[in-house]
């Protein structure tokens, strides 16, 4: 059997199968379900600041109503013992998984301020996390803004965020940047320990009965795969960062993918919530079938052997590519 161990942003884990970011992790017992399924590690929900300043507000509003009007009312007014917003949720959360789970805990932010990027990161250190993934998801819609700018800002925030905490930090960011291996370079110069490929923005709908937008989510599927997979071929070997790749694996196929490509880890979560945690057993089943068919007989081996760098065609993942595509649908439908 071959043996499936590998680290990330420096923690040894049993095997690549991580069980990303998803609302699975605020169930303690699903949670344990995925580490008794065989999950290498496990990626907490994102908590948003915008959720902690909408319960604090919220919290103001309620217990100052009235008072302006009543001034009296300010007398009898008994303050609350305990205040706990979503912050402290997660927090507690955190503990109760490091606690329950002999896997590292990863987990995720996504912040709205500079301070509170910086002190959530710093409370979440403090919980007990074994790393941090930072989750950049914000639809920059103003024109005035340039690309530089907001890489800029975005670079800076990893550093900060970075420098502030002792425990390693990752960064998951979606595809939509001016140039990325130009960013990727950023973040390593600025402290990053990872980089998770990519965040799935989620593109809403118009419902053209009831004129509203629709923002369900939608669960990934394999053919989302391909983005990921070709920059981290690229880049893998000119960042020296651990990449992760998230999005589209279903199967021991897109984990062999991926890891091949030059990911450290891959990231599930669409299959876990339409398939179940349990069908963790089957991907590293198959992982292990494959691997033993093919005489891989560790992660490691197979690590980055279909890298831009060692792939027999340099050009594969580039423009060469593109016209070999087009060449091969004209010979076939012309």
């Amino acid at each position: 059997m071959a043996n499936l161990q590998t680290t990330y942003l420096g923690m040894p884990i049993k095997n690549p199968l991580v069980a990303g970011a998803s609302p699975l992790s605020q169930q303690l017992d699903l949670a344990k379900q995925l580490e008794d399924s065989g999950v290498g590690a496990l990626v907490m929900y994102s908590l948003f600041e915008e959720e902690i300043t909408h319960d604090s507000l919220e919290l103001d509003y309620f217990l100052n109503r009235g008072t302006e009007t009543q001034p009296e009312a300010q007398t009898y007014l008994v303050e609350p013992s305990k205040i706990v917003t979503s912050g402290d949720r997660y927090l507690e959360q955190l503990r109760r998984l490091k606690d329950a789970l002999e896997i590292p805990v990863i987990a995720s932010l996504n912040g709205s301020t500079r301070g509170g990027w910086i002190s959530l990161a710093r409370e979440i250190e403090a919980a007990g996390a074994d790393a941090l993934e930072l989750n950049i998801y914000s639809v920059r819609a103003d024109p005035s803004l340039t690309s530089d700018l907001i890489e800029k800002t975005y670079t800076t925030l990893v550093h900060e965020v970075s420098s502030s905490i002792h425990i390693p930090v990752a960064i998951k960011l979606s595809p939509f940047f001016t140039t990325l291996p130009q960013l990727f370079s950023r973040f390593e110069k600025a402290g990053a320990a990872g980089l998770v490929l990519f965040n799935r923005f989620m593109q809403p709908d118009i419902d053209i009965e009831t004129l509203e937008v629709n923002t369900r989510a939608r669960l990934s599927s394999p053919s989302d795969l391909t983005l990921p997979v070709r920059w981290i071929a690229l880049e893998s070997p000119r960042v020296n960062v651990d990449f992760a790749l998230s999005g589209g694996v279903h199967s021991a196929t897109e984990m062999i993918k991926g890891i091949m490509a030059g990911a450290k880890v891959t990231q599930v979560v669409s299959k876990f919530l339409k398939n179940g945690v349990q069908s963790a057993m089957g991907m590293l089943r198959e992982l292990n079938g494959w691997m033993d068919a093919h005489d891989y007989s560790s992660i490691d081996m197979l690590h980055g052997v279909m890298a831009e760098d060692r792939v027999g065609e340099a050009t594969a993942y580039e423009r060469a590519n593109y016209l070999k595509a087009l060449r091969n649908y004209q010979e076939k439908f012309v």
